[in-house]
């Protein structure tokens, strides 16, 4: 176990993970049991649950694997343990969502949507928690908007890690309408066109399919990439990696500067050590808007 698990692996998240495998565990027994020969507005009627894709990302083995330009797609092939092999991930990624830091909602622009005091506290103490792990991270990545990008820099800054030249900024992490909600949004404070979810919605996706994926097989060594973006984004990010509905990504909330930490593991399984943690911030500079 690597450190960065060890170390969130605290008793009441491990009380927690037991008792949700326990439900899920319960609810597919139930599944089995009931949904075969209950009509669905029966109370005993427990809808079956989709199948885990184990080639969600297209990185299993086989997929990786050059075909010859005689061979069909749709012809089986039997590879070689060493074709298999040398497609095969061997080391897990950790990847640190975090949300950048409560900023100025009065501004007119990207530019005048700037870190508040708070934001920069908030920003500064998320970075010396990560600092505390005590893990020499691969990556830091942000959102190139400007409340993620200086949520970023302060936690670049607080890290202190000089093998890390700088922060990489990407426009495919701004913050967008992922998909259409379900169920349907509040329009009290957010009221996006359908256009918004019709041009973002593609970008988020394929920055998720981008950043979130099992390692390259040429990859030996577990990697920590920190990014850096929006609540949208990360919470998209959370429902895709777990192969739960892109549409219930606003079934969630995220505190400010909070960390979301997706492992992929060679096999291509994703586990989820935290999910908008903010335990690290004391409990007057936690703040969602």
């Amino acid at each position: 176990m690597s450190r960065f698990r060890q170390f969130l692996n605290i008793p009441k998240l491990v009380s927690i993970g037991v008792a949700s495998a326990g439900v899920i565990a319960g609810a597919s027994f139930q599944a089995q049991c009931y949904s075969r020969n209950q009509p669905e507005d029966s109370p005993m009627f427990v809808p079956k649950y989709a199948q885990w894709d184990r080639n969600w990302d297209k990185r299993e083995p086989e997929t990786l694997v050059r075909r010859s330009r005689k061979v069909s797609r749709t012809e089986k092939i039997d590879f070689t343990p060493e074709q298999i092999n040398k497609k095969t991930a061997k080391a897990t990624r950790h990847v640190i969502l975090i949300r950048h830091g409560q900023y100025n909602l009065d501004g007119s622009s990207d530019k005048e949507n700037y870190l508040t005091s708070l934001g920069e506290d908030q920003a500064m103490g998320t970075g010396k928690r990560l600092k505390e792990l005590g893990i020499k991270f691969d990556s830091i990545t942000s959102s190139d908007m400007t409340r993620a990008r200086q949520t970023a820099d302060l936690i670049f800054r607080t890290l202190g890690q000089d093998h890390l030249c700088s922060v990489n900024l990407d426009p495919m992490l701004q913050e967008g309408a992922p998909a259409l909600p379900d169920p349907p949004l509040s329009y009290d404070q957010w009221d996006p066109n359908f256009y918004e979810f019709y041009t973002e919605g593609p970008r988020i996706e394929a920055a998720f399919r981008k950043y979130i994926h099992r390692a390259n097989p040429e990859q030996e060594k577990d990697s920590h990439e920190i990014i850096v973006c929006h609540a949208n984004v990360i919470r998209y990010f959370f429902c895709r990696a777990l192969q739960f509905p892109g549409q219930a990504w606003l079934r969630m909330n995220l505190t400010h500067a909070s960390l979301t930490v997706l492992s992929i593991l060679p096999t291509g399984h994703v586990v989820v050590s935290s999910l908008g943690d903010a335990g690290h911030l004391p409990i007057n500079c936690c703040t969602v808007t």
